[in-house]
């Protein structure tokens, strides 16, 4: 009975050292534990850096596309403008033209009254219509210098456009250039963090080869 007790202590200290010896094995990872484990950081760590440069990355392309857009319309906006400066001249260079016949029309009428009144007297027929074609002429006269007034405001305001929009076109550029860079930039990074996901998860593998 006691030979079977002592076997039976024996076998309990064996078992209990052997749980103390394990516990220190695990409370003292190996090398090749503590490699794989921090491979393991570098992995989630790569994860995350990887993520966020594609976030970066597709952020920047959004604004690419927005720079875009918005090239384009500053484009259509300053063609759009630049016809109406086009067309202002166009109004302009015509109204100009019938201002000065209407001019030349005002002084043959008061060349002709003049003559007129000299020869059949101020209250005559003749006088009376040189008047009324003075009248008539004077008018046409003043309509087109209206109309050249009103041409040169709409040829400074269209031109003030299309300036407004060329600057818009350079900054969009400028935008454009910049978001570019940072795109291109952020795809490096998310290539550089792949080889670097790729490495730690190679030298993980091999640190378990190893651990085994």
């Amino acid at each position: 009975m006691k030979a079977e007790l002592l076997v039976c202590r024996g076998a309990l200290a064996v078992a209990f050292a052997g749980l103390l010896v394990a516990g220190v094995y695990a409370q003292d990872p190996t090398p090749q534990q503590q490699d794989a484990q921090s491979d393991k950081k570098d992995i989630r760590q790569d994860k995350k850096d990887l993520a966020n440069d594609r976030a970066d990355r597709n952020a920047d392309q959004r604004d690419i596309n927005k720079d875009k857009r918005d090239l384009t319309k500053d484009r259509t906006d300053r063609n759009a403008d630049q016809r109406d400066i086009n067309h202002d001249k166009s109004d302009l260079a015509k109204d100009r033209a019938d201002r000065n016949a209407d001019q030349r029309d005002v002084n043959r009428d008061k060349n002709q009254l003049a003559r007129d009144d000299a020869k059949y007297g101020a209250n005559s027929a003749q006088a009376n219509a040189d008047r009324k074609d003075l009248r008539a002429d004077r008018a046409d006269r003043n309509k087109d210098q209206r109309g050249i007034n009103k041409d040169k405001v709409d040829l400074a305001k269209d031109r003030g456009d299309r300036n407004a929009d060329q600057r818009d076109i350079n900054h969009d550029k400028t935008d454009l250039a910049k978001d570019g860079a940072d795109r291109n930039k952020d795809q490096k990074d998310i290539n550089k963090d792949k080889r670097g996901l790729h490495k730690d998860r190679k030298d993980l593998r091999r640190d378990r080869r190893g651990h085994k």
